[in-house]
């Protein structure tokens, strides 16, 4: 598959600065108290209906704040074709907000007509590498907008395998243009649970392609082995280890749209915000 240049983003990026994934929860205190936050974040599969609540304060809140659709089920890793009543959802949706980024994730989540509710790993080699670049391609078209591809959080392989994941990453965003998102969580998670070094996992990556940084915590547990298991939850802060990572990556690229994500056990706005400040001081420094 020869490289084919991605169609354009609208006008407008999302900001070098810190940003919080949106919650209803907090929808209220955001329009109350409006942090200063670089930008927000959500899953599209949320706001897939015309109406209701969280159209009414979303809304509200893009009119103060850069945004950016983070997509959960599009499926781009499965073997089947992509579902075109869901892109199309996805570009009404794009459509009536203009987000700064759109993002999906390097997983697969539908097979044989049925949708599963998580985001699977798949096998990297020739077979998968063109399947996933067909669906990225069609996606940018569709969307008429990059797509920032992100890395995934695995705590399994396939023995058929040939290509290594930085590397098979680093292939689809030269053939298809799409730029990365950055999960450095995820990135600590696969290379602790699969025992690679993440700094020599982090040098495969196209970097330059790099768009949009997360930052999030992980549960940890043991295998059956007794080896080390962590699992990209989402339901803690960012780990310590994620925050030298995440140094070491501004100190290489320069400051960057960081996003904490919190998806479980979310704590109060304040103690998101006060998070989002921390990556906020570090992009600040870098910047200076």
């Amino acid at each position: 598959m020869k490289h084919q240049a991605s169609p354009s983003a609208p006008a407008g990026a999302l900001p070098a600065r810190a940003g919080i994934g949106l919650k209803p929860q907090h929808f209220r205190d955001l329009l109350d108290t409006r942090p200063a936050l670089g930008f927000l974040e959500i899953h599209a599969e949320n706001y897939m209906v015309e109406g209701g609540p969280f159209h009414h304060y979303l809304g509200l809140i893009r009119e103060r704040y850069a945004l950016s659709v983070h997509g959960v089920g599009l499926s781009i890793g499965a073997e089947g074709p992509l579902d075109p009543a869901h892109l199309d959802r996805l570009a009404t949706l794009l459509e009536r907000y203009q987000p700064e980024s759109f993002s999906e994730h390097l997983a697969w989540s539908t097979h044989g007509g049925r949708f599963f509710n998580d985001l699977l790993p798949l096998a990297y080699d020739e077979n998968s590498l063109e399947c996933v670049c067909r669906h990225i391609q069609q996606v940018q078209e569709r969307l008429r907008r990059r797509l920032l591809l992100e890395n995934p959080a695995t705590y399994v392989e396939f023995a058929s395998s040939g290509i290594d994941e930085a590397q098979f990453i680093a292939e689809v965003v030269a053939r298809t243009g799409c730029g990365l998102l950055l999960d450095l969580n995820n990135l600590h998670v696969s290379c602790t649970n699969h025992h690679r070094d993440p700094r020599a996992y982090l040098a495969t990556l196209p970097l330059h392609a790099v768009g949009e940084i997360h930052l999030a915590g992980f549960a940890e547990d043991r295998d059956a082995a007794g080896a080390p298991l962590l699992i990209d939850d989402h339901g803690a802060p960012v780990d310590e280890a994620v925050w030298t990572l995440y140094r070491e990556t501004l100190a290489r690229l320069g400051p960057l749209p960081t996003l904490i994500e919190r998806d479980n056990a979310i704590p109060p706005l304040a103690e998101l915000v006060d998070e989002a400040q921390r990556a906020a001081h570090l992009l600040s420094r870098e910047a200076a």
